[in-house]
């Protein structure tokens, strides 16, 4: 199916005489959006494709909104000054199947400011998060945030 959407968009491209990084986005997701109309309307049969697609763009666009709501709370917290800060050490549950997903909400919790991902436990089964400043509601607040946030959307990713 990403064929298709890969042959959709140089078609884009090709019609309007352009193959700049931009106009092949552009037919990408022009080419996206016949594909779901087409496998919703049962024209053709992979709307798995279609809906990883939509789950990988709206994981991306969750990210980009965290990354700046938390560079927003750093640059509030660091105007404030230190004696504000309440830095933590937090144990996290998580319920994640594989290695593959452990590490990608590891590496999207450390890249979004003010959370680090400092280990894993042996089973699996928790995450150890260190955060800059932990929220007035505390570390319940904090593993609520992280499972309904980033795990449930990684967990999403690799649904079928």
């Amino acid at each position: 199916m990403i064929a298709w959407n890969l042959i959709l968009a140089l078609v884009w491209c090709a019609l309007w005489g352009s193959f700049e990084p931009a106009m092949l986005a552009t037919g990408f997701l022009v080419g996206l959006f016949l594909l779901g109309l087409l496998s919703r309307r049962g024209v053709i049969g992979q709307v798995r494709y279609v809906r990883q697609v939509e789950r990988t763009v709206s994981f991306v666009l969750f990210f980009l909104l965290e990354l700046v709501l938390a560079n927003l709370e750093v640059a509030l917290q660091v105007l404030r000054g230190p004696k504000r800060l309440r830095p933590a050490i937090v144990r996290v549950p998580i319920d994640l199947p594989s290695d593959a997903q452990i590490t990608l909400l590891s590496t999207f919790l450390t890249l979004t400011p003010g959370t680090m991902v400092l280990d894993v436990s042996e089973d699996r089964r928790h995450i150890f998060v260190h955060t800059m400043h932990l929220p007035a509601a505390g570390a319940e607040e904090l593993r609520r945030s992280i499972r309904e946030g980033f795990e449930r959307r990684v967990r999403e990713l690799f649904e079928c």
